[in-house]
């Protein structure tokens, strides 16, 4: 991208200038505000099991209570480890972000992210240190930050970043903070939430306009970028709703292996309950990433056309566009 200069110091964006305001106010320092002196036993489950998305899988209930405690113990470590990883990617294009967008107001909060991704960085970190297993970033997760961090222009840094992963970020950290057993993880979670429902708004209060601002070409390829980054995650995730082989991810595999699971059983019994319908509904409480989250940012911002409607259907992404969940994390209203 070309360098971002911008000398004209006056506030065109208000939206943008209260969301820096409130970024301000709403600053936290991971070592003072959370309990490190609890003790975590990583063998155990950090997760209730009545939360477990895969609980209801037939290899799941075949495992004997000791294979489901270390499966539980393990897929959460292998969870956090991508939280960490995805932070740390986050912290990258954030600092890309306020290099590259156009505005005075948007440079300001873009730099409150910054420091926003670098505290979720350390806390991360020090918490995984606890459960002293860190296993390597999920390939389609790299893939996805690597082609936002090169994009040419921040409109898709925004989108890839700010609407796609941490769209499945914030997700996850809310299942994640309703889920957990440990008090520590769950008040970690809860400062992390608050933050990351600030990025998602930024997301969309900044690109909404430009979008609309572009011309007709312009716009069909920032709409080719967000499909092909959605398509990119749901291909390795084996898909919406989890019919179909995912992507290879070496460190999935050897969390199963850790836990003397065939990963050939594990991933034919997920397809199976894909197809069934039966890994395809969430725990009470959790939420969808894609159908409350990640859709709804890209459809509000214009990020998705006529075209590229298409090319979802083509490949069965749903196009969900109900905003209420979206909104109200945006509003504080379910952190």
């Amino acid at each position: 991208m070309s360098v971002a200069w911008q000398f004209n110091y006056d506030i065109e964006l208000e939206s943008l200038q209260s969301l820096y305001s409130k970024a301000k106010q709403n600053q936290w320092d991971g070592e003072e505000a959370l309990d490190w002196s609890v003790e975590i036993d990583p063998s155990k489950p950090l997760m209730a099991e009545s939360q477990l998305p895969l609980k209801d899988l037939p290899l799941f209930q075949r495992l004997s209570k000791s294979q489901q405690e270390k499966f539980t113990a393990h897929s959460t470590a292998q969870l956090l480890s991508q939280f960490l990883h995805g932070e740390q990617g986050a912290l990258m294009t954030a600092a890309t972000l306020t290099h590259a967008v156009p505005h005075y107001e948007g440079k300001l909060f873009a730099a409150t992210q910054t420091m926003d991704e670098a505290r979720h960085v350390e806390v991360y970190e020090k918490y995984i240190r606890k459960l002293a297993i860190v296993y390597p970033i999920a390939p389609w997760l790299k893939e996805t930050i690597d082609k936002t961090l090169v994009a040419d222009h921040w409109v898709k840094i925004a989108i890839g970043m700010n609407m796609v992963v941490e769209g499945l970020a914030l997700a996850a950290f809310h299942n994640m903070r309703r889920s957990t057993t440990c008090d520590l993880l769950r008040s970690l979670t809860e400062g992390v939430l608050r933050d990351e429902a600030r990025h998602v708004a930024f997301g969309n209060l900044y690109t909404r306009e430009s979008i609309a601002e572009m011309h007709a070409d312009d716009r069909e390829d920032i709409a080719q970028f967000a499909f092909e980054v959605v398509k990119l995650m749901a291909d390795a995730n084996g898909g919406i709703k989890g019919n179909k082989i995912p992507s290879p991810n070496p460190g999935f595999t050897q969390m199963l292996a850790e836990c003397d699971i065939d990963p050939m059983d594990f991933f034919q019994s997920v397809q199976e309950a894909g197809m069934s319908g039966v890994n395809g509904k969430l725990p009470p409480g959790q939420i969808h990433s894609f159908k409350d989250l990640m859709m709804p940012a890209l459809v509000r911002v214009g990020a998705i056309t006529d075209r590229s409607r298409e090319l979802f259907a083509a490949e069965e992404i749903p196009v969900w566009d109900d905003l209420h969940m979206l909104e109200a994390f945006e509003n504080d209203q379910i952190i």
